[in-house]
C-alpha cells in the first residue's frame, strides 16, 4: 500500500529541488502516491491568493504535506504562505536539524543538533498596525499552552533520538512577561525529564556560543522568531541552507520541506542544491516510519558530499542539479 502525500513544487527553484529530492525519495524503493497541487507567487493572478482552497483541502485529507519554498514578498503583497500553513492546520512544532557533513565546506565539525521552534504565535502571529503615519506597533503573543506544547515536545523527541541535553533559549531578562511566561513553563516542565540535562541561556548569548562552540549543543529550544534566526544562522555554521531541512508537526498534519528560500535569480538553470529538499524528504520517511530507507538516503547524500566530485556550486563544486541528484541516487544502489 502506497502512503499518500500531497506535494507542492514551489516556486523559483522550488520545482527543480522538489523534482530532484523526489527521484531519490522514489529510487530508495517507498512506495509513494504524490498528489500534486500548486500553491505560490504565480496562482495570484488566477486565484486572488497564493494559497487555493484545492492545496488545503489536499493537505487537509492526506495530512502529509512535502512542499517546495515559495517566495514571499518583502515589506508588501501578501503574507508568508508558510506561516498560514502553520496557523492553519496548528502545526506548533518546527524541527530543524543542524548537522555536519564530511566534505562540505565549514569551519567546524561533529555538530549535530535540533532546534525546535514555536511555530504558531510570538511575533509571528502578525498581529501589527500603523499608530498614525510615523510609527508601527506589533504585539507579541506568547502563551503557556503553546509553550507547554513545545517545550515537551522537544524533551519528547530528546528521548526519542537519543540526546542528552535541551537547552531553553529567551530574552526573559527584558521581556519578562512574554519570554519569563516561556522560560517558567520550560523550567517547570524540565523537572518531569531528570533524565535530560536542562539548561537556559539568553538569546544573544546564545548566538555567540552556537558560533564559539556549536558542538556543545543537543536540543535548543525556543519561541518562533528566535528560532527562525537561530537556524538560519546555524545552517550557516554547516555550509549554508542548502543543506538545511525542516519539518512542520502538528497532532493531525506534518509539513515537510527545505528552509531555504525559492532563489528566483537562479531558477531554470539547473545549477540549484537539491540536498536540503532531499533532507527533508528523509525527515519525512522518519516520520511516516520508514527508517532504513531514510538512513539509505542520508549515507548516500553523506558520501556524495564527502566525494565533492558532483557537488553543486555553493559548496564549491561545479556539477547541475541533474549531476549530482544521479550521483545520489547512484549512491542508493
Amino acid at each position: 500500500m502506497a502512503y499518500k502525500i500531497t506535494f507542492i513544487p514551489g516556486d523559483g527553484i522550488g520545482p527543480e529541488v522538489m523534482k530532484a529530492a523526489k527521484r531519490v525519495i522514489k529510487a530508495s524503493g517507498v512506495s509513494i502516491d504524490f498528489e500534486e497541487v500548486e500553491a505560490g507567487e504565480k496562482l495570484i493572478e488566477k486565484y486572488g491568493t497564493p494559497l487555493p482552497g484545492k492545496a488545503l483541502d489536499t493537505i487537509a485529507k492526506n495530512k502529509i504535506a512535502w512542499k517546495g519554498p515559495i517566495t514571499t514578498p518583502v515589506g508588501k503583497g501578501f503574507r508568508s504562505v508558510n506561516v498560514a500553513l502553520r496557523q492553519k492546520f496548528n502545526l506548533y512544532a518546527n524541527l530543524r536539524p543542524i548537522k555536519t557533513y564530511e566534505g562540505v565546506p565549514s569551519r567546524y565539525e561533529n555538530i549535530d543538533l535540533l532546534i525546535v521552534r514555536e511555530n504558531t504565535e510570538d511575533l509571528y502571529a502578525g498581529i501589527e498596525h500603523m499608530v498614525g503615519e510615523d510609527a508601527a506597533e506589533s504585539i507579541k503573543i506568547i502563551t503557556r499552552k503553546a509553550s507547554e506544547k513545545i517545550v515537551r515536545f522537544a524533551f519528547n523527541t530528546a528521548i526519542e533520538q537519543g540526546r542528552k541535553k535541551v537547552t531553553a533559549v529567551h530574552k526573559a531578562n527584558i521581556m519578562k512577561c512574554t519570554d519569563g511566561l516561556f522560560l517558567n513553563v520550560a523550567r517547570e516542565i524540565a523537572k518531569n525529564y531528570p533524565d535530560i540535562l536542562f539548561e537556559e541561556i539568553i538569546v544573544d548569548a546564545m548566538s555567540m556560543k552556537l558560533v564559539m562552540n556549536p558542538e556543545k549543543y543537543d536540543v535548543l529550544v525556543m519561541p518562533n522568531l528566535y528560532g527562525d534566526i537561530l537556524s538560519d544562522m546555524a545552517a550557516g555554521l554547516v555550509g549554508g541552507l542548502g543543506l538545511a531541512p525542516g519539518a512542520n508537526i502538528g497532532d493531525q498534519v506534518a509539513i515537510f520541506e527545505a528552509i531555504h528560500g525559492s532563489a528566483p535569480d537562479i531558477a531554470g538553470k539547473n545549477i540549484a542544491n537539491p540536498t536540503a529538499a532531499i533532507l527533508s524528504g528523509v525527515m519525512m520517511l522518519q516520520f511516516l516510519g520508514e527508517y532504513q530507507a531514510a538512513n539509505k538516503i542520508e549515507q548516500a547524500v553523506a558520501k556524495v558530499l564527502k566525494q565533492r566530485t558532483k557537488t553543486t556550486c555553493d559548496l564549491g563544486g561545479n556539477s547541475s542539479t541533474t549531476e549530482f541528484t544521479q550521483a545520489v541516487i547512484h549512491a542508493l544502489a
